[in-house]
């Protein structure tokens, strides 16, 4: 007679089949492999979640009940999957909705509204606050040309959703529909408002493509529909003078999206550090004995989280009764080993380059660029040499989806990081201010988060070594302002305030640049923290 283990066992190697499959969302009504005994059994394990009756997604058995970070990554999927499922591919995303993803919004929307002449007006509740609004629309005004979204969603074409879009969405999501303005086929979109005779949408998407700088364009497109009989009154949609974008109009979404958010957000961070300390230049060789004082307390986890799958190792253990829901403490062990022992040799590298940079008066960002990529490999090379990551990992950017735990903002895709990263360098490089390059450079990183593992510590290293070259002290992000610092990271994020985060960076320059070097260990209540034997240099 089987063991409990192996009946789990069993029915893990139905989940992996199906997930070998690329199977990501479970409709047990078409999936006759996974049968009840098999759901109850993973769903009891922790293995698959309800979504709602009939429909699961694979679960990480260690999260808990009110962790939301596997439900964010997959929600768009489920719900590409479940309208699929009920209209075929009669359906499309709003067009508002369909705007934001056209734009490169990587945030998470709580609230989406699908348009289907099948659907009946219902709301449809899901985890963690979200919901799903099927509205009835008419059949022709389903939109011919829709395609899917890197998660299935089926967009609107960027023409017709402009059109489509309410007036509102122009100072709602300013920057979506600035960079939707930049990027739309002005033959196309001409062509859309002659054949629905939309004079009055004319007249605002002549005024926005006027305020993006497209003013050849606004000329063509009024000039296009008067000819054809139309009266146009020209409106701008936008409430304020947008900030302009540099380079192309068909560029990455994502690029332009953090040229902006750069030009937008440095004149506060210079304000939130105007009364931050910023000492004198001094010996390259004072500098770097204070920065190595600081180096026990700025040791710090990464942030970064993967997607959980299930894997013929795992399956065997339970197998064998050897699995838990508790991470084994001797693989947990190990992997802490070599990710101090990684980072020891990555601080000794970083401040190595902070002393060339002093010594030789380089231009730290052409430093930066230049040494960069070896931070990541130095970070994760022990763990490759013991076995716990495989070389291959060290070999550049991610190639898969990341996500940030209980966080609305999902990262770029894999794609998109290539052009994000040559992006942010030129932004560093062209930028002034170390403050500037050194809070929006973190927070940048984090924002494009090129990497499975170590974008929290390499955005730190990155934040510090702007800091220290730029006459700043290298400065703790602590285990007391953690809350406060995700937080922050978020609002900037999804909401595009830096406030908060320039706030708490800037605080925290200031505390310790006050603070002796030997006690910035010592006192709890300084917002420092004294760090584990194990991330000893």
């Amino acid at each position: 007679m089987a063991t409990p283990h192996e009946k789990l066992a069993d029915s893990l190697q139905v989940l992996k089949a199906l997930q070998d499959q690329h199977i990501a969302v479970f409709q047990t009504s078409v999936l006759p492999t996974l049968t009840r005994v098999h759901q109850e059994r993973l769903v009891r394990a922790g293995f698959l979640k309800q979504v709602i009756r009939g429909w699961y997604l694979p679960n990480n058995p260690e999260d808990g009940d009110g962790d939301s970070t596997h439900w964010y990554s997959n929600m768009e999927a489920f719900v590409a999957a479940y309208a699929t499922s009920r209209f075929g591919n009669e359906w499309q995303l709003s067009a508002e909705l369909s705007l934001l993803k056209h734009s490169g919004h990587t945030s998470i929307s709580k609230q989406l509204q699908l348009q289907s002449p099948k659907a009946n007006n219902q709301l449809q509740e899901l985890p963690h606050g979200c919901s799903l609004f099927l509205y009835r629309v008419s059949p022709d005004m389903l939109v011919p040309g829709r395609a899917p979204s890197e998660s299935g969603l089926l967009l609107m074409p960027l023409p017709e959703a402009l059109i489509r879009s309410s007036p509102t969405f122009f100072t709602q999501h300013e920057l979506a529909a600035q960079i939707a303005m930049r990027r739309v086929d002005i033959s196309t979109l001409t062509a859309r408002l002659l054949e629905g005779g939309n004079s009055v949408v004319a007249g605002r998407l002549v005024g926005a493509l006027r305020a993006v700088g497209r003013q050849d364009d606004a000329e063509q497109l009024a000039g296009t529909m008067q000819a054809a009989g139309y009266v146009i009154t020209e409106s701008n949609p936008f409430q304020r003078l947008l900030t302009q974008i540099a380079g192309r109009a068909n560029e990455s979404p994502y690029v332009q999206r953090i040229q902006v958010m750069w030009s937008g957000m440095r004149d506060e961070v210079i304000t939130r550090f105007a009364d931050a300390p910023r000492r004198a230049p001094i010996p390259a060789e004072a500098l770097l004995s204070d920065i190595a004082a600081r180096y026990i307390a700025d040791a710090y986890h990464s942030l970064s989280i993967e997607g959980y799958r299930v894997s013929a190792e795992l399956i065997e253990k339970v197998r064998n009764g050897a699995w838990s829901p508790l991470t084994n403490r001797e693989d947990r062990n190990a992997r802490d080993a070599m990710a101090a022992k990684g980072y020891a040799e990555t601080h000794k590298r970083v401040s190595a380059l902070i002393g060339r940079v002093v010594s030789d008066e380089l231009k730290p960002a052409s430093a930066f660029r230049s040494d960069f990529f070896q931070w990541y490999v130095t970070l994760f090379s022990p763990s490759v040499t013991a076995g716990i990551l495989k070389a291959g990992d060290l070999a550049g950017y991610r190639s898969n989806p990341v996500f940030i735990r209980n966080a609305l903002h999902v990262p770029p895709a894999p794609e998109a990081v290539r052009d994000c990263m040559p992006a942010l360098m030129d932004l560093l490089e062209a930028e002034e201010h170390p403050a500037v390059r050194a809070v929006l450079g973190h927070f940048i990183f984090v924002f494009i988060h090129p990497y499975m593992d170590g974008n929290g510590r390499l955005s730190r290293f990155l934040m510090n070594y702007m800091l220290t070259t730029g006459g700043y002290p290298w400065t703790i992000v602590t285990v007391q302002s953690r809350s406060a610092y995700l937080a922050a990271l978020e609002q900037a994020s999804t909401y595009g305030n830096i406030r908060p985060f320039a706030e708490l960076i800037s605080g925290l320059v200031s505390l310790q640049a006050a603070e002796p070097v030997e006690r910035i260990t010592q006192r709890p209540e300084s917002g420092s923290w004294t760090a584990p034997p194990s991330v000893a240099p």
